[in-house]
Order: C-alpha cells, then structure tokens, then sequence
C-alpha cells in the first residue's frame, strides 16, 4: 500500500520576492508578483506517518521563524495563476533527496527501497497573463527535457490545491544483453553509428553510438574472428571507449605527411617533454598525461593538481545541470588524482551568446523544440557552477566569461578544479597507483540510473534533433561531498586501496575498463551493482555516466575495513567484480556472459585514420571608419562591452572565501574589478599560494590561430607575473573546444592552434600538465521558415595557467594606491587590433592579430615578477582585451583614484588605446621606489604618468581623454547591474 503527503512551505514575507519578480517582469512578461512555494511530496509503502509526525515532519522542512507550512492541504494566497514545475521520473532530485534524509534523521529510521521524497516548486502568478503567455512563463521556469509542469487558474486551484504527483520510474525489465548482427550493408551500418542500436523491446533506436563506418567494419572483423555476432553491451563499451570524447581521435590521428604521431604527440606532448628534459632537476612536473588530473611540486612536502573540463552539450540541453555536472565531475578528477587528492580550487569559464537577444532556432523542424535563449543557458550554467561548488565547499574564486552570438547553438562550459595532497604518506608515492589482481573493484557513492546514457557519445556528436534525454544529468554535490571526505580524508591515509579513478565519461565501463590497464584484466557484475531504480538493461547499467561514483581498486585483506568505513560515513559502497589478469574484460549479469573482448582491442583496437587538412578561405576584411572624435565616450563604451564589463553577479554567487585560503579575490580593491588573476593558500601555515589564471582569443582564431594560441598562453601567463609569481613555477592547461573537425580547413586552423601551443610552451619553458578538447561544437537544425541551419562556435582555445607563488605576502593586487604613485607601461604598443574588442566594436573584420616575441618577453616577466618579490610594485595588471586604455581604466576604477598618463608613439589615437598588442602591463609603484624599478625593468618599462585626482586622464599625439573615475565605473558595471 502507498502512503502519500504533501507539505507546502512558504516564507511569510519572502525575501527573493522583488528579484524573482522583477527578473521576469525583464523578460518580459508583465507580472505584478511571482511567489513561489516549497513542496514536499512524501512517498511510503511500508508504513505511514500520525498526523502529530507529519507536523513535526513540516518543522523540520521550514524554518518557524520566517516560514509556515501546512500538510495536505492547499496553501491559501491571492493569485491569478499557479504554475508547478517538478523532475520528471528519474531525474536527480537534490533537494528531494536532502528532505528525505532530513525526515530520516528525525524519525530515526531510513525509508525503504522505493520510498523517496520529491520537490517541486509552486509559483503563484499575480497579473492577468493570456494562455500563451502563460505557457511562455512555464518554459521559462522549466525545461521540459527534466521537468513535468502542470498549470490551474485560480478557479481551477479552488480549495484542492494543486494535484499530487508521484514521479516514479516504470521501467519493462529487460533481463539480458541482446546479440546484435553487424552483417549488413555500409548504408545500415552508418545509420547504426549515428542513431544507435535497435531496441527490440520498443523498436526505437536507442541513441547515436558516433561510430564510423570504419569502426565499425572493426568491430564486425573482430567478432567474426570469435565466430560470434557481438552483444549491444559489447557494442556500447566500445562506442564509449573509442568515443572522441574519451580517445580525443583527431588529436590522435595521424595529420597531413609531417605529423604522423598526430597533433597531441607532436605538439602538446612534445613540448611538455621537451621542456621537463632541459630542465633536468628543476623540472616541477611530478604526473602529467597520465592521470586524472595533472600534478606539479608545491613544495617538498605537497604536490597540486589542475584540470579543466568541458561540458559543452549537456549545457546546451540543461544549462544548470550540464553545469553542476561539469564541476562536480571535474571535482572528481581531482579526486581521482594518484590516490586522491583535496579539490580546494574551483574555477570556471562560459562561452555564450548575447543574453540580450533571443534568436529563433529549432532542433526540430515546423519550430519544434526550440534552442534555449542565451540568458536561460547563462542563468542555468552560473548557477549550476555556484551550487557545485558552494554545496561542496570548495572556494570558487576563478573563471571568464565570453560573449558570441556564434555560442547561441551550443555554448562551451569550462569547469575546472585544484587539489592539494601530500607528496608521499612515508612508504609510497601518492601521486602513483597500480590496481593489482585479485583486487576487489568496489564502486562508491551514488546509483545508477538512465540518466547520463550516451554521454560521451553524444558529446562527440554535433546537436542534432536527435540529441538524447538520457544525456542529460543532474549531480548530487553533497553525496559526493561526503564521498571526497571518507576517501582524501580517511581511506587514502589507512592505506586502505590500490588505485582508484572517477565515474566520468561512459561510467563504470571506461573508469573499470581504464584501471584494467593497471593489472591486465577485470571481471565484473553487472547484478551487483546498486541502481537507482529496477528494470535497467545490462548495456544501461555498464554505460550510464550517473554521478557522484568512483571506482577503487581495494586489497581482499583491506575489504572489511574499507566497506566498515564506509558504513560509518554514510557513503554506499558495493563489490561489483574483481581485477584479474586475463588480458581480457569480462561483465557477467545474472550468471550469463554478456561481455568477452581482450583489453587489447577494447582500448588499441580503433582504426588509424589519417586526417587532411586544407586552408581555409581568408577571413575578409572591411575598412575602418575614421578615428572618432569623442574618444571618451569610446572608453565608456568599450567598457560597457560585455567581455570587457563587470561580471560581479557572478562573483557575489560563489563562495571563494570558504577553507579560508583567500588572498586575492575575483574582485579588487575598493572599485571591485575583476581581476585576471586569483591568488589562494591551499595548505595553512605555509607562506606559498596557488596562483590561477587564463588566456582565451576566439575572435583571433579565424584571422590566425597560431597567433591565437599563441596569444592565449601569453595572456595565462601574464595574469601570475602579474600577482608576483615566477615563470619557472608555472605549468599551463589546454582546451580545444572547436567546430566541425571533420571539415579540412577548420583541421588546418586546429593545426596552426596546435603549432602555436608548441611554440608558445617551449618558449616560455611552461609545460602542459593536462588537457581536454571537444571537437564538434556545432549546431544543425531549423530557422523559423524550415531551413536547414548550422551554427559553428568559433575556434576556442583556453589555456589556463596555474603558478606556485613563494611569498603570497609579496603580491600585489590590480588596483591604484596612493596619490602619487607612478604610473609605467611595460612594454610597447603596436597597431595590432585584429579580432580586437575595437575592431569587434566598430563591426570590422580582418587586420593584424597581435604578435609576440617569446625570448623577448620571457626575459620581460622575470625582471617584473622579481620587482614584485622585491616589493618595487604597488600594483600591476595586464594589457589584454581592450588594450591599454581599458587597463588604465580598470586600474583606476579597482582602486577609485585618478591617474594623469601621457602615452607616446604617431599612432592613431584610437589604435594607440585599444590595440591589444601582447606582453604589456599597466605598473604603479611608490615615488621612492623609483630608480630601483628602472634599473630592475631596464628598457621595458615607460613611466607614463601619476596616481593623482579624480579622473583618468591621457594624453597623446593629436588627442587627450579625460573621463572621471565615477563615471568609468558606471560604465564598467552597467550591463549586468540589474542581474
């Protein structure tokens, strides 16, 4: 029998009223006031709760003193409709799930298997708003791919209240793997690279597996040799784990007639190795390429890691939960580093369209399912990140955000994390880890269910109309919270497992598979492994990329006390198999084989393919208008550009204090501008930090993508010279995010980007530590009229930057100090305004990206960060988008003081402020440090000016700016002041 019932909290005067209401009143939809309800629907079969539990049940889902509730019954308002938005039957459910846990502390028992608690949220819509209109609004407060929503007008609400729904999940249990022919024609066999196996249950196609017909013609040879058709999970396992998500095939391949190792071997790794040997003993890589994560020396008794992922399509689906996945997945590969490392560092970085328009795009034909507008997808994606990391408490001081309209399709969503471990516990490195045989493979934390079907396939995919459901997933941070804690805090230090590794892409069949390299074999059930709800198929269980789970390898001899830990801690730990080795993995489910297929070819089997590239057409180029005559409202204005302006409503959202590391924030100085460049202790007591920063181009790259990478690690660097941090104590991390690579001339450009990585990273001496790309970020689908259309992002390449600084009592911050304080230019201005914020500003295109000469500029940032640990500097920033009027304009703004400079050269004036020639940074020093920091900088440095009065003041040849400091500031933070 079911016992059901529903609580409804509500604030008495609700404090998020006025935002909630004037955010939609911006969107359009003329509101008078949108309350919104708390509900709690409480599901039991075992027994059921006396009224006198239920009200104590209600006091612990509310907070007395501002909030009141009431049990089966309609709470009572004046509106004039009621929206309420809910998960559908197996989406993730954190709040549900916290409600749940609430209640089972209180009554002092856990619910049954099948029991649950479900929220949803009610919304009390006052304003007379049309049907339409109000089904508008719905979209707006859901997304149908995770929600259910259910709409009553007043009358229809009466005294009932809205219904009781119970989102369960019904599924026909399928209890075998099933044989799948691939003997069939070329034609039937792409169309089962692209749509999937069909399910014999439904008929459906079960999702694009993103196999070619290459592959495929593999996967068919190989079986024949068995003398056997392959089972679907056989399939799936190796759709996941030759997926460009996980193989990164097109950096593999073997490129044109000069690269035959491909582009990751010659350019990425090349370099890195390249740079560790001509550095001998003070080369500071300790894992790189290998792991999870990539690790560096912190000092010598600690190592940190960094890694940036990507999580580009499910953020185009659920912007929120392809977000919060993004970073707690990332999270996990830190925990997941050598034997577990402490995720104290979260960054992040969007790639957006302009959140001020809405453009009409479908994924289906005859306007059907329409793309999300770019304010959704940005709403969702910030605050996915501010839940992750707030939830976990992890600080997240870090991140960029980037305006495209070519973002619009699908956006790119960095998500990126550091962690801190002790070197060695004594008797081994920590940083190593080797699974052994007769090792239980024991998974830990959450369950598995259909959500995160498809993932990684569906991520090397362009979205299509055919974009699966199951691909989007929604993480639990505080299950994985407590996760993180019993494993880097407990279980890593007893010494109680082998190796261990996260859940990511393709689930326990690449994270299980991968640790099998480790000892040669694994053999798995599939039976045993916990799931979410009955009735998954044994593909779906193998595959599913659900959250929160990590796979160890632990010693029979340490099982007991490891599952015992476990227990204590509240974390779900089951044996699901054994590490062998046979050389080969093996899955059994329900006493039948389901899987056989050598290591070998499971991880080495994919065909080589040779890619070619072309070059691509040249960018073309319009003439610029003439130098404007009012130049100071040029500067307000190209501070108003939204990659240029204030982005502190995303600051405000994330904790970056919390572990109480902080030293120097995203915001800076008294104005509160953001800076390049975060500075954060991660092991108390020591007097070193951890610096971060990153350099990203994407409107260089369709003029020069060398020039672009290049650019992209000068910028990641600059912004820790900057902070004081030298440049042999920083190591560097790619991210190609790019478009159609399957197109020769977008592989040629990925070519060059990947050249000028090489060249970059050997010129400065800084080493790749880690990587990730994603390579085909494109949109297809339907205009309003039923045209086919394809929206490519532009080339993106981010590299971030992570720096060791020995004294984080020597940094300095961005913003101007003292009246009186000189002001210098490090560094000369060239006319370099190609795919500059300018040239963007004016609607031209072509010129001269920026050039750079490395051995110059190396020499360059070891005078300046030398100046700074020998305290010469007050403050210092970099000269990046906008160039260098922008970078005065934010110094004076972070430190809301005027500053009088005169800048020299017969430029146009307008070039000479907005050029965004490389290698520059606006200096401010104390008077008295004067002949000091000259003799330190030698010719790089140009004193230009002072710190004095009220506004920024320059002057050049043929011109003079003079625009007040206050009036700067307005039109920094103007464009995202009301979110």
């Amino acid at each position: 029998m079911a016992y059901v019932h529903r609580i409804e909290v509500r604030y008495k005067n609700d404090p998020r009223l006025t935002v909630r209401t004037n955010r939609i009143r911006s969107l359009g939809f003329p509101i008078e006031e949108l309350h919104v309800i708390d509900i709690y629907t409480v599901y039991t079969t075992s027994c059921d709760f006396s009224p006198e539990e239920l009200r104590e049940i209600g006091i612990q889902l509310a907070n007395p003193v501002v909030q009141t509730f009431t049990v089966d019954k309609a709470t009572v308002a004046f509106f004039d409709s009621a929206i309420e938005v809910g998960f559908l039957p197996g989406v993730t459910d954190n709040v549900g799930t916290t409600a749940r846990q609430t209640i089972e502390d209180y009554i002092k028992r856990k619910f049954e298997p099948g029991e649950a608690v479900y929220s949803s949220q009610l919304f009390f819509v006052t304003g007379k708003l049309s049907p339409d209109a109000l089904q508008n609004l719905a979209t707006t407060l859901a997304n149908p791919l995770i929600h259910r929503v259910h709409i009553k007008s007043r009358a229809e609400y009466g005294t009932k209240g809205m219904d009781v729904v119970i989102p369960l999940v019904d599924l026909h249990e399928l209890p075998a793997a099933e044989l799948v022919s691939l003997d069939l024609d070329d034609p039937d066999l792409i169309r089962i690279g692209k749509e999937g196996i069909v399910d014999s249950e439904t008929g459906q196609r079960r999702g694009p597996l993103a196999l070619d017909l290459a592959q495929l013609h593999a996967i068919r040879d190989y079986f024949a040799t068995k003398g056997r058709k392959p089972t679907d999970i056989e399939i799936e396992s190796l759709a996941q784990t030759w997926s460009e998500h996980c193989k990164h095939t097109i950096f593999a391949s073997p490129l044109d007639d000069d690269m035959p190792k491909g582009l990751y071997k010659t350019c990425i790794q090349a370099a890195t190795n390249r740079i560790r040997q001509e550095r001998g003993d003070k080369d500071i890589c300790l894992s790189v390429f290998s792991d999870n994560s990539g690790g560096i020396i912190f000092d010598d008794q600690y190592l940190v890691t960094h890694k940036v992922e990507t999580h580009n399509s499910p953020s185009a689906l659920d912007p929120f939960g392809g977000a919060l996945t993004g970073i707690v997945g990332v999270n996990r590969d830190t925990i997941g580093f050598g034997l577990g490392a402490k995720p104290c560092i979260n960054i992040y970085g969007f790639c957006v369209g302009d959140p001020e328009k809405s453009p009409a795009l479908f994924r289906g034909k005859d306007k059907s399912n329409p793309i999300l507008s770019p304010r959704r997808i940005l709403d969702g994606v910030v605050s996915g990140v501010g839940v992750g990391g707030n939830c976990s408490g992890i600080p997240t001081p870090q991140g960029f955000v980037w305006f495209d309209d070519r973002y619009v399709g699908k956006p790119l969503v960095f998500a990126g994390t550091v962690g801190i471990m002790p070197r060695t516990d004594g008797s081994r490195n920590l940083h190593e880890k080797q699974a052994q045989p007769g090792d239980h493979i024991v998974m830990v934390g959450g369950r598995v269910g259909k959500d995160g079907i498809h993932g990684a396939t569906f991520s090397s995919e362009a979205l299509d109309p055919g974009s699966p459901v199951t691909a989007v997933q929604i993480g639990d941070p505080i299950t994985q919270k407590k996760v993180s804690d019993v494993i880097v805090k407990e279980a890593r230090d007893l010494g109680l497992y082998h190796s261990i590794t996260d859940n990511g892409a393709g689930g326990i069949s690449c994270s299980v598979a991968e640790m099998a390299k480790e000892c040669n074999g694994c053999h798995v059930f599939l039976d045993k492994v916990p799931l979410k709800y009955p009735g998954m198929a044994p593909w779906e269980i193998w595959i599913s990329e659900s959250q929160e789970r990590m796979t160890l390898a632990v010693p029979p001899e340490k099982l007991d006390e490891f599952m015992s830990l476990l227990r204590r801690r509240e974390v779900e730990g089951t044996v699901i198999g054994e590490f062998t080795n046979s050389g080969r993995c093996v899955v059994e489910f329900n006493g039948a084989v389901v899987m056989d297929i050598e290591l070998s070819f499971l991880h080495d089997g994919l065909p080589v393919k040779h890619l070619r590239t072309t070059p691509p057409a040249p960018v073309s180029t319009t003439p610029v208008p003439p130098c404007p005559d009012n130049l100071d409202e040029m500067v307000k204005e190209m501070l108003s550009r939204k990659n240029i302006c204030s982005k502190e409503f995303i600051s405000l959202q994330y904790d970056h204090t919390v572990q109480g590391g902080h030293v120097l924030g995203p915001v800076q100085g008294t104005g509160r501008v953001q800076g390049m460049a975060t500075l954060t202790k991660v092991v108390p007591g020591s007097k070193k930090g951890v610096g971060l920063s990153q350099g990203i181009f994407p409107s260089y790259s369709e003029i020069d993508s060398y020039r672009m990478a290049v650019a992209c690690i000068d910028t990641a660097i600059r912004g820790l010279i900057a902070l004081g941090i030298p440049l042999e104590a920083i190591a560097i991390l790619d991210n190609f995010c790019w478009c159609s690579s399957d197109d020769p001339g977008r592989l040629s450009q990925l070519r060059h980007a990947a050249i000028g990585c090489y060249d970059g990273a050997t010129g400065f001496e800084t080493p790749f530590i880690s990587g990730k790309d994603s390579m085909f970020n494109d949109f297809s689908g339907y205009d309003e009229q039923n045209n086919r259309v394809k929206v490519s992002v532009p080339p993106t390449l981010l590299v971030s930057s992570i720096g060791i600084h020995p004294d984080v009592t020597k940094a300095v911050s961005l913003d101007a100090k003292v009246e009186g304080d000189l002001v210098y230019l490090i560094g000369e201005t060239r006319e370099e305004c190609g795919g500059s914020e300018y040239f963007a500003h004016l609607g031209c295109s072509g010129g001269t990206v920026p050039d750079i000469d490395i051995a110059a500029m190396k020499a360059r940032y070891k005078r300046l960060s030398n100046a700074i640990l020998h305290d010469l500097v007050a403050s210092a920033f970099p000269v990046t988008h906008g160039g260098l009027a922008i970078a005065l304009a934010k110094v004076a703004i972070a430190g809301r003081i005027g500053m009088d400079v005169t800048i020299s050269g017969d430029m146009r004036p307008d070039y000479s402020l907005f050029s965004e020639t490389l290698g520059r940074f606006i200096v401010t020093i104390a008077p008295d440090k004067k002949r000091s920091f000259e003799l330190a900088m030698g010719y790089d440095a140009f004193l230009i000016g002072r710190v004095t009065g009220k506004s920024l003041q320059i002057t050049g040849k043929g011109f003079r700016v003079a625009v007040p400091v206050s009036d700067l500031e307005t039109a920094y933070k103007k464009p995202f002041g009301g979110y």
